[in-house]
């Protein structure tokens, strides 16, 4: 795809991109993974807002709850193996089959695992609420087969994602018309429910369907306990980080939804359905630029942190071109898609909106906390940001509501991304590094690169 793009450019530019292979290779991948999710935001969108006006702000919003609070328990199925696996595909490829086998079931008992979790914490939580209950155990299960992703940490790892991205449309798009048509014939919510199982099933199925079609072979991969020990030593700070990651990230509809009901979830999820479609950007960019990232530091650290600075700029200027305009066009955009019923919505938007800076740091800053096997301070840093949201969501959604939420969000993800960084001589750099890409948009001034 990336050549297509390229026929654009002048001539010069062009032939010195073409001429770097790597570079080529990483433009390929971003380009197909930036061709599923803008296909998935535009389409995404559309259905999704379709569906909150059909639904309306309380259905909505126990559809939404239900998925954040299945979402605080997806770090214990995926173990925090993604970035872990994804390193030792490319640092060691004869170990492959090993490695995915070891990490394919540990996947499987971390999925069960959170299963149960799930059930029991909502056995708690809404004891009486049989709907909610139903829902929510029906959307667990998914997590047991989660375990595939595996597939898809061997796909970044060589850099092809642009055959998981075919399977997933496919998938989508297919998947999307049906609940465009559950709309048209007027379906209750528990049918909505079932499209989002029966998708993310199909898409577990066809992720080793792709992997066996492009020559992989399950039967080689092989469980190794001693291996299965390494990557659960290296993951398990991140499986404490991801769990924070989700508290900091969904506990503001949980909380919202026991203390204010599942309206006030609905007018809330409205709001980050917008400010988190853009999301993928960061995500898709650091998936393909980790492995090149990883070799630079096997060449020189001055190119590695040359890489790393890059990448922390480009993220900066990408979510302050999100934030700037949607502050300003928060409550035309909510009016326009959702409609009067979810007018609050704006509000909470031009607030929310902001944190896509931080959170855009913490995914770029995530995998470095990997490369350098700090992966204790990476738990550490998440654990702040979600003591700090659970707090301030405490003392503010009583008195603001949605709003109170949207700035807690905001503050702890401001304080786990960057402020944290501070703490430890050895996240000072890090620190310094952010603080350069914040700063460069609006000020021509050289920030120290060096701790204090």
């Amino acid at each position: 795809m990336i050549e297509k793009i390229l026929r654009f450019l002048p001539m010069e530019i062009r032939t010195k991109i073409e001429h770097r292979h790597d570079l080529m290779r990483i433009l390929n991948n971003i380009s197909w993974l930036f061709f599923d999710k803008f296909l998935r935001m535009g389409v995404g969108l559309v259905v999704s807002v379709w569906i909150a006006r059909y639904l309306g702000p309380e259905q909505f919003g126990l559809l939404s709850y239900a998925l954040a609070f299945v979402a605080l328990f997806t770090a214990v199925a995926n173990l925090g193996l993604n970035g872990i696996v994804v390193r030792d595909l490319v640092q060691d490829p004869p170990k492959a089959e090993i490695t995915m086998g070891a990490s394919f079931v540990l996947s499987v008992l971390g999925g069960f695992s959170a299963l149960c979790l799930s059930l029991l914490a909502n056995s708690f939580a809404r004891p009486d609420d049989e709907l909610a209950k139903f829902i929510i155990a029906l959307l667990s299960l998914l997590m047991v087969f989660k375990a595939t992703d595996v597939v898809r940490y061997w796909f970044e790892a060589q850099v092809q994602s642009k055959y998981v991205v075919w399977m997933e449309n496919v998938v989508f798009l297919v998947i999307s018309s049906v609940k465009i048509g559950l709309i048209l014939t007027s379906a209750p919510l528990i049918a909505f429910v079932w499209a989002i199982f029966v998708e993310s099933l199909i898409v577990s199925v066809g992720l080793l369907g792709i992997y066996a079609w492009r020559g992989g072979k399950l039967t080689v991969w092989r469980f190794r306990f001693a291996r299965a020990k390494v990557l659960l030593k290296d993951s398990w700070p991140l499986i404490l980080s991801g769990l924070a990651i989700m508290v900091y990230m969904r506990i503001d509809q949980i909380m919202l939804g026991q203390m204010l009901g599942d309206e006030s979830v609905g007018i809330y999820s409205a709001a980050v359905r917008i400010s988190e479609v853009w999301y993928f950007i960061p995500m898709i960019i650091v998936a393909s630029v980790f492995p090149s990232i990883i070799e630079a530091k096997k060449k020189s650290i001055t190119l590695y942190c040359k890489r790393l600075q890059k990448l922390f700029n480009v993220i900066v200027m990408l979510s302050l071109g999100v934030a700037i305009p949607m502050t300003f066009l928060s409550h035309w955009v909510v009016m326009l898609l959702f409609g009067s019923a979810y007018l609050e919505a704006g509000t909470v938007l031009a607030i929310h909106v902001w944190g896509g800076i931080f959170i855009f740091l913490g995914v770029a800053s995530g995998n470095w906390f990997i490369i350098e096997r700090l992966q204790k301070l990476s738990f550490y840093r998440t654990l702040l940001g979600a003591l700090i949201n659970i707090g301030a969501n405490f003392f503010l959604i009583p008195k603001y509501g949605a709003i109170g939420a949207a700035v807690a969000t905001v503050f702890s993800q401001m304080m786990a991304a960057y402020v944290f960084d501070v703490i430890s001589f050895k996240t000072r750099d890090l620190f310094w590094m952010k603080t350069r890409a914040l700063c460069s948009p609006f000020l021509s001034i050289k920030i120290r690169s060096r701790p204090w």
